[in-house]
């Protein structure tokens, strides 16, 4: 099991890979100011999906960024 502080450094290591340093840390100000409930956020995101179409969209975004 990973440390707090090692999924944190991984975290942020891929948020730079993926939007560069500055936009990084855009980011992660904007999601400090925004009031932000993670579990509201993925009952929204996943309403209406079954785990099969979850998990095809998942292989196929896995495929499409190897």
């Amino acid at each position: 099991m990973r440390t707090s502080n090692e999924i944190l450094v991984e975290g942020y290591e891929a948020l730079s890979e993926k939007l560069g340093l500055i936009d990084s840390e855009k980011f992660i100000a904007y999601i400090q100011r925004e009031p932000f409930d993670y579990t509201e956020w993925q009952k929204k995101l996943l309403k209406n999906k079954s785990a099969v179409k979850i998990s095809k969209e998942a292989m196929e975004f896995r495929k499409k960024n190897q």
